[in-house]
């Protein structure tokens, strides 16, 4: 993906913190919408956001869709910042 989708992604705050969550291992989309009070359609197109920037990856259990955090990508935004910086 390209660092302007993945900057944009990164721009809002919840997606940001949906990211946060995800540090901690995988969580079902309920467990996620769980913490907001939006509703559970904005949590799912923040979601999608997210994992079409190649931000999180989902993985389908029965029922259930698990978001899990993809650190490649945030691991080469990193590697971007740095060289800014020199």
């Amino acid at each position: 993906m390209g660092l302007q989708q993945t900057l944009k992604a990164l721009a809002d705050p919840i997606r940001r913190e949906i990211l946060d969550m995800l540090k901690n291992g995988k969580m079902s989309a309920g467990e996620i919408a769980d913490h907001f009070t939006v509703t559970d359609a904005s949590v799912s197109r923040h979601l999608s956001v997210l994992k079409d920037a190649d931000l999180i990856r989902d993985n389908r259990e029965g029922k259930f869709i698990f978001y899990e955090l993809n650190t490649s990508v945030l691991e080469e935004v990193m590697l971007w910042i740095t060289d800014l910086k020199g």
